[in-house]
């Protein structure tokens, strides 16, 4: 039996709008990462990551829109633009870098969205501010890593330390946080430089430090900027204890420091030593069924930059079932009720520490985030 002429146009319009609702009803996942240019290292095991995010939460589809800033600042503002004004999405994983994060805060404010930051930089999140509490931040904070190793200085009597560091907002916070711990442990920061990550050359700023006859020389630099400073070290003859921060927890820093990098001690997750921490480990579990998927799906490790966007991903599976009951997907009930959830999830274990979020830490992690590592034999090897 055919349908009336004039019946037809209603039911189309019935049908098209139902499309509309179940769209509608879908929560969108905004992802930039620098998976091309200078901060590749970092982002591309982020990228890599988001197929392993959770697609089904709370019987909604979760759709991940992914893409890359080319490790540019400007273009991680146009990406956050984007994802925002013309996706409509209602949170944002990303950026991969430091002071591309820093730079799109403000949007992801403006607009109520919840960002998701797989950053270093304490920055994006303290001092706490009205437009910082919208950002979440998936990675241990400065001072959690840089007490670990004051600690282990002040325990191996080293008295004089010197600092290089990236210039950007990534070495400027380190620069703050360890010198004021530093200097309440009574240790002293005899010099500090700053350097460009697209740098090819540090020999300038290695030997003005060693100049300075310091015990030990802190690196602070993410991903393979984290690389160079050791190595001219090593050049220059400094014979001194070397550390560095997690921004150096990838394999790729074995790769390309080599023999030169052999002794630098660090603070990092677990996950960079997961083989050798016991399974009582509050992180061990949830590590390891990401590192194998991750391998089952890419052929390779993950750097432990790539877990910060799956923990951004667990995050947001516990916080979504809450956010539904105060909106929508799509409106701006259900992504400030995003943003309240996430801002009061307690005791979640994930890859690099146990999340406990408050208004005024939007990091979440303790201590149970770091391990003292060793680079011995070649290796990632556990300090005891």
């Amino acid at each position: 039996m055919s349908l009336p002429r004039f019946v037809r146009p209603l039911l189309q319009g019935c049908l098209l709008a139902s499309f509309a609702l179940v769209a509608q009803a879908q929560v969108k996942v905004g992802v930039v990462t620098s998976s091309t240019g200078p901060v590749a290292l970092v982002g591309l095991p982020q990228k890599k990551t988001v197929p392993l995010l959770p697609t089904k939460v709370a019987g909604q589809t979760v759709q991940y829109i992914s893409l890359d800033d080319g490790s540019d600042p400007t273009a991680s503002v146009s990406a956050f633009k984007k994802l925002i004004n013309e996706d409509k999405v209602d949170a944002i994983i990303g950026p991969s870098g430091s002071p591309a994060a820093m730079g799109v805060i403000q949007f992801a404010a403006e607009a109520g969205v919840p960002m998701l930051a797989p950053v270093g930089t304490a920055a994006v999140v303290v001092p706490m501010s009205e437009q910082k509490k919208w950002v979440f931040k998936t990675t241990q904070n400065d001072d959690i890593i840089a007490r670990a190793l004051v600690q282990h200085m002040s325990a191996t009597k080293i008295k004089k330390v010197g600092f290089i560091g990236t210039a950007d907002p990534y070495g400027d916070n380190w620069v703050r946080v360890f010198s004021a711990l530093a200097e309440k442990a009574g240790i002293k920061v005899v010099g500090s430089e700053r350097f460009q990550r697209q740098d090819t050359s540090l020999t300038a700023q290695a030997l003005k430090l060693m100049g300075a006859s310091p015990d030990a020389i802190l690196v602070a630099a993410p991903g393979s900027s984290s690389v160079l400073p050791s190595t001219t070290l090593y050049d220059v003859g400094y014979k001194g204890k070397v550390y560095q921060t997690h921004g150096a927890a990838l394999d790729d820093f074995l790769r390309l420091g080599g023999k030169k990098v052999e002794g630098t001690i660090l603070a990092a997750s677990a996950m960079l030593v997961l083989d050798q921490v016991p399974a009582s480990n509050p992180t061990k579990k949830v590590a390891t069924e990401y590192v194998e998927a991750y391998e089952k799906l890419n052929g390779s490790k993950p750097a432990t930059f790539g877990a910060n966007v799956y923990d951004a991903g667990l995050l947001l599976q516990a916080a979504i079932p809450v956010a539904l009951k105060s909106g929508k997907p799509g409106t701006a009930a259900f992504r400030t009720a995003l943003r309240d959830a996430l801002e009061q999830i307690k005791e979640l274990p994930a890859t690099q520490g146990v999340y406990t979020m408050t208004p005024a830490d939007h990091s979440g992690f303790d201590d149970r985030g770091r391990e003292m590592i060793v680079v011995k034999n070649g290796r990632w090897t556990l300090l005891k």
